[in-house]
């Protein structure tokens, strides 16, 4: 081993100069041995990033690898939403451009010269924050004031929400980042009760308004809310297995019978019809009756997004 290598060089070394010099010597053939460290910055590159980091501000910095590669800077938006950008460093920092990601519903693109520093990567990045400023109030407004089914747990990076308006009837609303109070147009989708099928509705919006209060106006309803109902109340479980979430799927298939509008998740009951004898397949739809009133029900085969 290479510490056995030191110690035997150290023991047979007449001083210490010519220990040193050993000792170089062991150092070298072991980096050329190891691929990995080949590509370890020179002193300059630490010294440089010290200085950007004194510049920027110590208290921006959220975190560091233990390689000093890899930093998670934090900023704050001006309505005070907190946000992390991750910076990986390449090896010949500053001449080479950084590799940055960050939780954003838009490409994060950088504009990176030799004489660029991780303040102009942070405040490129503020002032993207601020373009999306506007369609974070919008996402904020129906997340705080209304039931959201899909995603269940949302991110600064989406931009749908699925809102709850009764037992198994939902809205589907995709926000768009350049244009969040919307374009003339809004396209929703409506899962109701009563229907198996999915129903689009081009609804014309006022530009005035906010998306939220634009649905109610459009829908002349109230949106169940958090301070008026329980949120259980809206999470219908699936009737084959029994369970809400089935990973990421909520259930949203729902018989055709008003009588029962059962919900289930499509992959359940796609399985639940493949396995009867008297279903039928045509295409991509799959024919069969309801496990739990034997009225007609279909549904599409279950596809996975790539």
């Amino acid at each position: 081993s290479c510490y056995f290598v030191v110690s035997q060089r150290l023991h047979h070394s007449p001083d210490l100069v010519s220990f040193v010099l050993e000792l170089k010597t062991v150092l070298e053939v072991a980096l050329k041995c190891r691929p990995e460290c080949r590509s370890i910055p020179p002193p300059q590159y630490y010294s440089q990033l010290i200085i950007e980091m004194e510049d920027l501000g110590w208290d921006k910095l959220v975190s560091i690898d233990t390689e000093f590669r890899t930093l998670r800077l934090r900023a704050e938006d001006s309505s005070g939403r907190q946000h992390v950008v991750t910076v990986k460093l390449k090896p010949k920092h500053p001449v080479e451009a950084p590799w940055c990601s960050a939780d954003l519903p838009v490409p994060l693109a950088m504009t990176w010269t030799p004489q660029s520093s991780l303040g102009h990567v942070h405040t490129q990045f503020l002032l993207l924050l601020e373009s999306l400023a506007e369609f974070w109030a919008v996402l904020d407004e129906i997340d705080e004031k209304t039931w959201v089914l899909e995603p269940e747990k949302p991110s600064r990076a989406d931009t749908m929400r699925r809102i709850a308006i009764a037992n198994n009837v939902s809205i589907k609303v995709e926000v768009d980042t350049q244009h969040p109070k919307m374009l003339p147009e809004c396209y929703i989708l409506v899962i109701i009760a009563n229907f198996s099928s999915l129903r689009l509705a081009l609804i014309c919006m006022n530009p005035d308004c906010s998306i939220l209060q634009n649905l109610r106006d459009v829908l002349e309803i109230e949106f169940p809310s958090p301070a008026t109902h329980e949120k259980s109340s809206f999470s219908a479980e699936c009737g084959i297995c029994y369970a809400y979430r089935l990973e990421s799927a909520i259930p949203d298939q729902v018989c055709n019978d008003p009588r029962c509008g059962q919900p289930f998740h499509q992959a359940c009951l796609y399985e639940w019809l493949r396995g009867l004898p008297s279903s039928r397949q045509s295409f991509n739809i799959v024919f069969g009756e309801c496990p739990y009133c034997s009225k007609p029900i279909t549904v599409k085969m279950s596809t996975q997004k790539p």
